[in-house]
């Protein structure tokens, strides 16, 4: 299936959100112009997409997301409200200067009429809980199984990316169990960005290592899966002092990456969890687990690497076949590293190759 670009994603949104104001407006004032519902819903629709995305008000958006369910739904139902404001006021002075509304005062421009208000309310509700629901499951998780997608076993082939932190037991053993989750907790949140904007998905969080996963033709396209994991380095790696102020030491980091055929299904009865079957989220836990025997923070399968076109950021280490855990046949391992570290080292040591 192609892979819908952020263009066409866009006006998809906007056709759906005048598409409802249209629908609105043939019920509550039959008669008027299509156009005119059509722009009042895109304008107020739209600021709630973008702020739901992270497009605006990003700062806003990470705080109210770390409130309690009940706060949460709270402030953004009035965030909401002040975001539909602004495009209801925004639509009314657009269509009142192309001619299509002839106000009767200044406040029919700017104030939302208390039907429209209401209506308004209500569909907040609705976001705001579809949208927190969403969050709970992940966005992957909720569609699937919005559309049953895995009702029935599914063959497809997946990338997976383990991601564990090193010495979390000789953590949790100095500063005590509580003080380990709210270190692993804050961990987990630096993760959420980098993976949102290489669009994989979080599926699961098991003890002290994070389980990320795309379908593989979009996490090899633009190298996306081993941009992900940098890009969360890069990230831990910029906010050091931070880290240390808060927990004393800066997470450190062992990530493998592996892909293939795997079965994914919907399990559960009362309680509904997407599950994938098969040796390559095997094969990718026992290739996270050989980061530690070979000194190395960051592994990919040579399989997997075959199939990616790796970015000149990111060098490659070729460390031969390996035997894994459970898998019958040696397995192909090659590290990875950002150049800038590798070129970093060969300063400090003097590695340089001399100019002939």
């Amino acid at each position: 299936m192609r892979e819908i670009s952020p263009t066409e994603n866009w006006l998809m949104i906007t056709l759906g959100m005048a598409l409802s104001g249209v629908l609105y407006g043939l019920v509550v004032y039959p008669g008027e112009p299509m156009i005119i519902g059509a722009v009042f819903a895109a304008f107020m629709g739209l600021p709630l997409i973008a702020f739901e995305r992270r497009l605006v008000l990003r700062p806003l958006s990470r705080w109210i997301e770390r409130l309690p369910t009940p706060l949460f739904i709270v402030s953004a139902l009035v965030i909401y409200e002040v975001l539909m404001s602004a495009g209801y006021a925004l639509a009314a002075l657009l269509l009142w200067a192309l001619g299509f509304i002839e106000p009767k005062a200044l406040t029919d421009i700017v104030v939302m009429p208390f039907n429209v208000f209401l209506y308004a309310l209500a569909v907040c509700a609705l976001i705001v809980f579809i949208l927190r629901v969403r969050d709970l499951l992940g966005h992957d998780v909720f569609t699937s199984m919005l559309i049953s997608r895995y009702r029935t076993p599914v063959k497809e082939e997946r990338v997976f990316l383990f991601i564990d932190l090193a010495d979390s037991t000789s953590f949790a053993e100095k500063h005590g169990d509580l003080r380990a989750q709210q270190f692993l907790k804050a961990l987990f949140a630096a993760f959420a960005e980098p993976v949102r904007r290489h669009k994989g998905a979080i599926d699961d969080y098991i003890g002290d290592a994070a389980i990320v996963t795309w379908p593989l033709e979009k996490g090899v396209k633009h190298a996306r899966c081993v941009r992900c994991i940098f890009e969360i380095i890069d990230d831990i790696e910029a906010d050091a002092e931070a880290w240390r102020k808060r927990f004393g030491q800066v997470p450190r980091l062992r990530a493998a990456l592996h892909g293939g055929s795997i079965i994914t299904a919907e399990i559960g009865v009362h309680h509904h969890k997407i599950a994938y079957f098969g040796d390559t989220v095997n094969t990718t836990a026992r290739l996270e687990s050989l980061c530690k025997t070979l000194n190395r923070p960051v592994l990919i399968s040579a399989e997997l690497a075959e199939r990616i076109k790796l970015p000149d950021a990111i060098a490659i280490e070729d460390l031969g076949t390996h035997a894994v855990k459970g898998r019958g046949q040696t397995l192909g391992v090659m590290a990875l590293k950002s150049q800038a570290k590798v070129a970093a080292v060969a300063e400090t040591f003097d590695l340089r190759i001399p100019a002939e």
